[in-house]
C-alpha cells in the first residue's frame, strides 16, 4: 500500500519503522514540517527539546553511548547545525551511532550566496568532515531510502555518526511512498579463518601475553573474560574500554598498570583499540609481538606493523578464536595471586593521589553497580579513568581523545533518557559545567533526574597549573568568576547542595539518588595536584 506523505512525515515514519522512538532537538523554520509530523505522531515518539543545539547533540550522544541504540538529533541549518559540531566530533571519536538530521535552506537557493536565513557556504562539506556518511535529500520521495542507507552505513564496519541534510522544500514537499518498511543493509566483515589460526598459534606460544581492550570490544565482555582466563593474561582497559571486564575480576586493570605490563609482555593483543598511548608514548619493545582484532582493517598498522590482524567485529572474532586457541594453548600456571598483588600496588598508588582519589571513591561507594558515570575533563575526571572501579560496559562514559569540555551534563541527560531506571551521575569542573549549565532547564522540564557534581576551584584548573609550572607563572585567562552554583541550580527548579569533603559528598550522593528532581552538588576545592607524575608517569603533560 502507498500513502502520500510530506518529507517530514516520511522521515518520522521511517524513524519509527526502524525502532527509533526518541529524538532530541530544537524546532525552527527550516524543519517545521518535520516537527509537524512529530506532533502528529503523538506518543509514538519522545522528543526532548534542549536549550541549545549543542545540548541536543550531546544528549543524542549520551543516549547512544549508554544504550548502544541510535541517538538522533534534529536542528536547523547554519548556526543551529554548527552549534552541534563539537558533539558530532565527539560522537566520531567515541564510535557512537548518532544520526544528525540538519535542515537546509530552500533547495534552489543553496550555494547562491543570497544571504538567506541560516545560510552558510557549504554545510554538507562540514557535515561530511565529521561523519562517516552524509548526504543531501533532493526530493521527499527518496527520504525513506536515504534514511535506511544512513542507518546501514552507521552500523556497517566501525560504528560512527552519519548525517542527513534536508532542504526546507524537501521537508514540505509531498510524494507517494510505500508503507512497507525498508530493510537495512548492514555490512559486517567475514572472519578470516586463516588469520584466526595464525593468531591462535601466536597466542599459544606466548609466555607472557597482555590484552588491551577499547570501546570496540564493548559487546564482547564474556569473550574477553574467557580469553584472559585461557591465557592467564591481564586485561588493560582504555577509558572507553572500562567495564568490559569487571573491575572485580583479578585480571582487570587500567592504564595505571599498563606500562609495566606492556614492557614485560612478549605478546600484546589489542581488541577494539588503537593502542595509541602504548605505541606513541610507551614505545614498542623490540621483543613484543602484536595481534590486532579490529573491525577497521585499514587501521591495523596505523602506527606500527602488526604480526597478525583479524579484521572483524570483536565478538565474532573472539568466538572463532577461542576454540582455535584451545588447540594451541599451553598449560599455564595461575596468575591470580600476581594480579591481585598488582591491584594492591595500584590501590596504594591511588591512595597517594589526593584529594581526587577520595572523591572518586565516594562516588563509587554510592553509585549502584549498574549506575552510569559520565566523566569530564576535570581533575577528578582524570583520576576516575584509572582509579574508579567499573563493573559493567556502557556505565563509564568518556569523550575519548576529543576531551570535550562541557559535555558532562547534557551527555548524562541523554544517558538518563536511555536508562530512566538507573542512577546517572556526571562530574564537571566549574569551567566546564557552565558550557551547558542551561540544560538544567531541560532536565527540570522533562523530569530527567540526573546528579551533577561540580568541583569548583575558581579556575580552568589544569590550564592554570600548567601556566604556573611550565611557563614561569604567566597566569592568563584561566581564573574564573563563578555564580553561586547552589542558587543557580535552585533558580532552575533543581536541587542545589554544597559539600566540602569526600565524606560529605558521599552522604549528599546517597540523598541525591533518592531525590525526585535533578540535583547539582557543588564541591568547593583548592588547587589539586596534577595527575601526570603519579598516575601517568610517562605521560606528556597536557
Amino acid at each position: 500500500m502507498n500513502t502520500i506523505r510530506t518529507g517530514g512525515e516520511a522521515l518520522v515514519q521511517g524513524l519509527l519503522s526502524h525502532g527509533i522512538d526518541t529524538i532530541f532537538g530544537l524546532p525552527g523554520v527550516q524543519n517545521d514540517h518535520f516537527y509537524n509530523a512529530v506532533y502528529d505522531a503523538g506518543d509514538q515518539i519522545c522528543h526532548i527539546h534542549s536549550r541549545h543545539e549543542q545540548g541536543a547533540a550531546y544528549m543524542a550522544l549520551g543516549y547512544a553511548l549508554a544504550s548502544g541504540k541510535t541517538g538522533v538529533y534534529v536542528v536547523v541549518p547554519g548556526p543551529g547545525f554548527l552549534n552541534t559540531t563539537a558533539a558530532l566530533a565527539t560522537a566520531h571519536a567515541t564510535n557512537a551511532p548518532v544520526l544528525c538530521l540538519a535542515g537546509q535552506i530552500h533547495q534552489d537557493q543553496i550555494g547562491r550566496g543570497y544571504g538567506m536565513l541560516h545560510e552558510i557556504p557549504d554545510q554538507l562539506v562540514v557535515m561530511r568532515s565529521l561523519t562517516k556518511w552524509a548526504r543531501r535529500a533532493e526530493s521527499p520521495g527518496e527520504l525513506p531510502q536515504l534514511l535506511a542507507t544512513a542507518l546501514s552505513e552507521m552500523r556497517s564496519g566501525r560504528p560512527r555518526p552519519v548525517g542527513l541534510e534536508v532542504p526546507l522544500n524537501v521537508f514540505a514537499g509531498k510524494a507517494e511512498m510505500s508503507d512497507d518498511p525498508l530493510p537495512l543493509a548492514v555490512r559486517r566483515p567475514t572472519v578470516d579463518t586463516d588469520a584466526i589460526e595464525e593468531a591462535a598459534r601466536l597466542m599459544g606460544k606466548a609466555r607472557n601475553p597482555v590484552i588491551f581492550v577499547g570501546g570496540g570490544a564493548m559487546n564482547a565482555g564474556e569473550e574477553v573474560r574467557a580469553l584472559a582466563e585461557a591465557l592467564q593474561a591481564p586485561v588493560v582497559a582504555s577509558g572507553r574500554g572500562r567495564g568490559i571486564l569487571s573491575s572485580r575480576h583479578p585480571f582487570s586493570h587500567t592504564y595505571a598498570a599498563g606500562e609495566p605490563l606492556w614492557e614485560q609482555a612478549d605478546l600484546a593483543i589489542a581488541i577494539g583499540t588503537r593502542l595509541t598511548k602504548p605505541f606513541i608514548q610507551w614505545k614498542r619493545p623490540d621483543h613484543l609481538s602484536l595481534i590486532r582484532i579490529d573491525i577497521a582493517a585499514r587501521e591495523s598498522d596505523l602506527i606500527t606493523p602488526v604480526e597478525v590482524t583479524v579484521a572483524a567485529d570483536s565478538k565474532d572474532a573472539l568466538r572463532a578464536l577461542l576454540p582455535a586457541l584451545a588447540r594451541y594453548n599451553r598449560p599455564r600456571p595461575s596468575r591470580v595471586a600476581e594480579m591481585l598483588a598488582l591491584h594492591k600496588e595500584m590501590e596504594d598508588l591511588f591512595d597517594s593521589f589526593q584529594p581526587q582519589t577520595d572523591f572518586v571513591r565516594a562516588i563509587r561507594d554510592t553509585l549502584p553497580d549498574d549506575g552510569i558515570f559520565v566523566d569530564e575533563i576535570t581533575q577528578v575526571g582524570y583520576a576516575s579513568i584509572l582509579a574508579m572501579p567499573v563493573y559493567h560496559p556502557r556505565t563509564f562514559l568518556t569523550p575519548n581523545y576529543q576531551a570535550t569540555l562541557g559535555w558532562g551534563l547534557p551527555t548524562a541527560l541523554g544517558a538518563k533518557v536511555a536508562a530512566p531506571d538507573r542512577s546517572v551521575l556526571s562530574i564537571s569542573g566549574d569551567g566546564g559545567f557552565l558550557f551547558c549549565a542551561t540544560e538544567l532547564a531541560t532536565a527540570v522540564q522533562h523530569g530527567i533526574n540526573t546528579v551533577s557534581v561540580v568541583f569548583n576551584d575558581g579556575a580552568f584548573g589544569n590550564v592554570r597549573r600548567m601556566q604556573k609550572e611550565l611557563y614561569a607563572g604567566r597566569i592568563i585567562s584561566s581564573d574564573l568568576v563563578n555564580p553561586d552554583f547552589v542558587a543557580l541550580a535552585e533558580s532552575f527548579g533543581a536541587l542545589g547542595v554544597r559539600v566540602h569533603s569526600a565524606d560529605s559528598l558521599r552522604d549528599a550522593l546517597t540523598d541525591a539518588y533518592a531525590a525526585d528532581l535533578p540535583v547539582v552538588i557543588e564541591v568547593p576545592v583548592a588547587e589539586m595536584p596534577g595527575p601526570w607524575r603519579g598516575l601517568y608517569p610517562a605521560e606528556v603533560v597536557i
